[in-house]
């Protein structure tokens, strides 16, 4: 071999080393996937930033669920229930809030107006003086009065209420504003039962823009004179009762192993004969009323001897006594759940019945559609109630289900009674039972 062949021999060997040299290294360099997912001809890997397609957003809902007192709603400790506490009575005081400055001290004699806006009978009380009146929101009622002697505050209040406005006074550039909305802040009693059962009375009464404390138990909302009158309403006859009633409720859905309907009648060997104290037949299904010793503990071993039991939903409602309330299902379930649409509502009172002490409830099933059925429910303080016999069908929607024609709704409501009692009279701030429990039903 020449020497130029040699050494083109030798090229040829270090070129092909290089190319492998670099070849190995492009290899290391090169970024390795596991999946590679084509989606709309677009690669999408580890490393892409996802793409979605303009939609309604859906997180909003999950937001506007999101509520502070649901926790308290949507749990029962079955374990530590108790039938009968007492709270010491609380005085409930409503505040308006954003009133100003104080007017300043001036004195109102002889004044008459006569049907006139509030406004202008303002202006005309205070057209010597370097106040101003401003509608911040127009008012349409007419007043008419007069005022012999009084301090300009108190003619001014006399003047807003007659026309049903509200005012505040800003001092530093001297103008009264009037509005026909206010702002007020309730100072709510310490237990969280009774704060709930007056939030769902004022809920009941249409006054939805309420914002809670829960910590320093405070309640703001807004609205019209007519709403608070109505909230007034409301406080000054919760606080005028003794008693309220609060019921603990767990919702189920029972699948018969077999197919046919469950034997309700099983209870009464199942329980005993006094243990199934009262049976009350509605449109649809019926309400048993029995003994403590038939709990959700003893009622889910009955009923998953014949069936397989799956809890919908679990909470708790309270109601100032004499008054009604609601327990919304779907409030404390997942939303997939069939029975999201069902109401559990409740009119309640405890006192004399035939003279008996008793609680005299009736309590209505009802869903967007309607009423399903209702039941009139006089029970012992202690007795439980257990609805039965309500098909799982009545909130099927489509033409076709998985669902076995013999599945039904069972309800489970075990009813406390909380007593307001002075504060001077309770001693400990613990549920009666035992001896103290007896004497005071025996009251």
């Amino acid at each position: 071999m020449t020497q130029n062949s040699i050494k083109k021999a030798t090229l040829i060997i270090l070129g092909l080393r290089s190319f492998i040299v670099s070849g190995c290294v492009n290899q290391q360099n090169m970024p390795l996937y596991d999946t590679v997912n084509v989606v709309e001809n677009t690669v999408i890997d580890e490393n892409s930033v996802p793409i979605f397609p303009k939609k309604a957003a859906l997180i909003t809902d999950t937001a506007q669920h999101f509520a502070l007192d649901l926790p308290k709603r949507c749990s029962v400790d079955w374990d530590n229930q108790s039938v009968v506490s007492v709270v010491p009575e609380e005085k409930v005081e409503i505040v308006r809030l954003n009133t100003g400055d104080k007017l300043p001290d001036l004195k109102v004699s002889d004044y008459e107006f006569k049907k006139l806006y509030v406004k202008d009978a303002l202006e005309k009380l205070l057209e010597d003086t370097d106040i101003s009146v401003i509608e911040d929101q127009a008012t349409f009622e007419k007043i008419s009065g007069s005022i012999s002697t009084s301090s300009l505050t108190d003619a001014v209040d006399l003047m807003a209420k007659l026309g049903r406005v509200y005012y505040s006074y800003d001092a530093e550039f001297g103008e009264i504003h009037l509005s026909g909305h206010g702002k007020w802040m309730i100072k709510m009693p310490k237990d969280e039962t009774m704060i709930m059962a007056m939030l769902d009375a004022m809920r009941g009464a249409d006054v939805h823009n309420l914002l809670v404390n829960w910590q320093d138990k405070t309640v703001v909302f807004e609205g019209d004179y007519q709403t608070e009158r109505e909230v007034s309403k409301i406080i000054a006859d919760v606080s005028s009762k003794k008693y309220m009633l609060a019921w603990d409720i767990d919702v189920y859905r029972v699948y018969p192993k077999t197919d046919s309907a469950i034997v309700w009648m099983n209870m009464l060997p199942a329980f005993g004969e006094n243990n199934v104290r009262m049976s009350i037949p509605g449109v649809v299904g019926r309400a048993l009323v029995v003994s403590p010793e038939i709990n959700t503990k003893t009622l889910q071993e009955f009923m998953a001897q014949q069936a397989s039991v799956v809890l919908v939903s679990q909470g708790t409602f309270a109601i100032p006594n004499g008054w009604q309330s609601r327990f919304d299902i779907g409030q404390c379930s997942k939303e997939d759940r069939l029975e999201t649409d069902l109401i559990i509502g409740a009119t309640g009172k405890y006192g004399n019945y035939g003279g008996y002490k008793k609680i005299d409830a009736k309590i209505v099933l009802s869903t967007t559609n309607g009423e399903l059925s209702s039941f009139e429910i006089p029970s012992n303080v202690g007795d439980n109630y257990v609805i039965v016999g309500i098909p799982t069908h009545s909130f099927v929607t489509t033409p076709e289900t998985l669902i076995s024609p013999f599945a039904e709704l069972v309800v489970f409501m075990s009813p406390r009674l909380i007593s307001i009692v002075d504060a001077q009279d309770v001693k400990e701030m613990t549920p009666l039972s035992g001896d103290e429990l007896r004497d005071f039903l025996n009251q």
